[in-house]
């Protein structure tokens, strides 16, 4: 049998006296259906619409623009801009070999740039605008190693630097050699050229090329490697290609001076040592 039909029926002749629309609402919620009125069903639905995508173009994606290529002419200019400047150079031929990579080096140290030995259109530029460098003292003639930049200075009596080298000088890092712990110290200080070897030294800690010794057993000496950074046992290593010329334009007795200085060298020369 269909109660729900049965209930229904004897709902409405009950209710009857109520009225017809409280009935159908009484009614609606008896069999489950949710009422409306005329208002309410004839009222339009309002749907959120979706956002449309954006037909807008996107600006073009800007690149670094391509800085004009350094030719074989720039390269000779650099040369001869180096030697002006005193960094030692090799022949001004616009070929970049090791010695103009070295020169250039020893230039970025000095200016504080990355020291890569690459002449990009920016080193190019900077190089042009560049200044001699200026030493730590004024004559009479000597040498000064800048451990902070790790340069050599070769300074003459009038006080101006006339070669760059670029050096790499003592680690800082312990080693052993002949039974005793060391520190890879290149110790700053005043002290002068006391002895040379010609040619190719053989140590307990590797050979060394034209070595020019400031103090027992430690030299400013031409190595196979020179590193952008500390890496010695506290000699002061240069380039190979400058090391016999060096040799032979230092003399004995010559003032070295070993200074560390982490300032920005100024334009007049300082007075003391740090």
């Amino acid at each position: 049998m269909d109660y729900q039909a049965i209930l229904t029926n004897d709902f409405l002749r009950r209710f009857r006296p109520i009225g017809f629309l409280p009935l159908l609402t009484a009614v609606c919620l008896l069999v489950g259906i949710s009422p409306q009125t005329d208002a309410q069903s004839s009222r339009p639905r309002i749907v959120a619409e979706k956002p449309k995508p954006s037909t807008a173009q996107k600006p073009p994606r800007q690149f670094p623009k391509q800085s004009k290529p350094l030719t074989a002419k720039d390269q000779r200019r650099a040369e001869q801009q180096l030697k002006d400047l005193g960094y030692w150079t090799g022949r001004i031929d616009g070929s970049w070999d090791e010695a103009s990579r070295n020169a250039l080096i020893a230039f970025q140290k000095v200016e504080r740039l990355k020291p890569n030995g690459q002449l990009t259109r920016a080193t190019f530029d900077h190089l042009l605008a560049a200044n001699r460098p200026t030493p730590l003292e004024a004559g009479p003639a000597h040498i000064e190693v800048d451990l902070a930049r790790q340069v050599l200075f070769v300074v003459d009596d009038a006080g101006t630097v006339t070669r760059v080298l670029p050096v790499s000088t003592g680690s800082g890092k312990e080693f052993y050699s002949e039974g005793w712990a060391r520190d890879a110290i290149t110790h700053p200080g005043r002290y002068q050229v006391r002895q040379k070897i010609p040619g190719w030294k053989k140590s307990a800690l590797g050979e060394m090329y034209y070595p020019v010794y400031f103090m027992y057993g430690t030299a400013i000496h031409g190595s196979k490697s020179v590193p952008t950074k500390p890496a010695s046992h506290g000699c002061v290593r240069i380039p190979m290609f400058a090391a016999k010329e060096f040799y032979k334009a230092t003399p004995v007795g010559m003032p070295v001076i070993i200074f560390k200085q982490t300032a920005p060298a100024t334009s007049l020369p300082a007075t003391t040592v740090k």
